[in-house]
């Protein structure tokens, strides 16, 4: 397979244990990394990863478990920061603490974990950053001010940081993905279901591996010259935005 890679990176994804953190893990592991995945009990990740206790909210947590990577698999190379939560509700009905938490933990999650990997990335002149946004954060859905806001911070994030650190080999890409077949569709009554396939102009959900393998080229090297995009997996659902 011309994608498996000669030598392996140690990879680093938060919210690894499960749905399109999961598939992501298993896709670099696939490809012959080192791979380790924050859940916030430290357990659930796949077969042949590490898995490290992690709440991205929480500094002293996120030293803790990338501390443990580190001695595991080396400096981080690649990380995917995918740990994300939603709290959906009309903007009328939205307390303060429900913004301030989802925001705490998909974007200035993101933030936290980013800042702590960058230095080693730097000494190396080489490294990946791929952040998991969302099809919401650039087309909008009711009932997720929140999430929308959390979601496309995170472009800011990786544009700034192609201005910052462009020149030292460090690439900060975007993937947004739209409606995912995972538990949580799955999981949604069928009606619904049929009616969000019928905006979708692909006709179907995504399969979250097709997520990992457009973020397993945003890490690899032939994705050098790709930063600061904003990379859409959604079967066409958000397109112009």
């Amino acid at each position: 397979m011309t994608d498996v890679i000669t030598e392996p990176r140690s990879v680093l994804i938060t919210g690894g244990n499960r749905g399109i953190g999961r598939s992501i893990a298993e896709e670099f592991l696939r490809r012959g990394d080192k791979v380790a995945v924050t859940s916030r009990s430290g357990e659930g990740g796949p077969d042949g990863a590490l898995t490290v206790a992690a709440d991205v909210t929480d500094g002293d947590s996120l030293d803790a478990a990338l501390k443990a990577a580190e001695e595991a698999h080396g400096p981080i190379e690649v990380l995917v920061a995918n740990a994300g939560i939603t709290d959906d509700q009309l903007l009328l009905r939205m307390g303060d603490e429900s913004f301030e938490t989802v925001i705490d933990t998909n974007l200035s999650g993101a933030f936290r974990t980013v800042k702590r990997v960058i230095k080693s990335m730097m000494r190396k002149k080489k490294g990946r950053i791929v952040l998991i946004s969302s099809v919401v954060g650039l087309y909008g859905s009711p009932g997720q001010v929140n999430y929308a806001a959390s979601k496309s911070g995170l472009i800011g994030i990786a544009r700034a940081l192609t201005r910052e650190l462009g020149s030292r080999g460090i690439t900060a890409n975007v993937v947004a993905p739209g409606y995912i077949d995972t538990e949580m569709t799955q999981a949604l009554p069928e009606d619904l279901q049929d009616s969000y396939r019928k905006a979708i102009p692909a006709g179907r959900f995504a399969d979250p591996t097709e997520v990992a393998k457009a973020v397993a080229f945003l890490a690899s090297d032939d994705a050098a010259y790709i930063s600061g995009a904003v990379i859409p997996v959604d079967g066409g659902l958000g397109m112009g935005h």
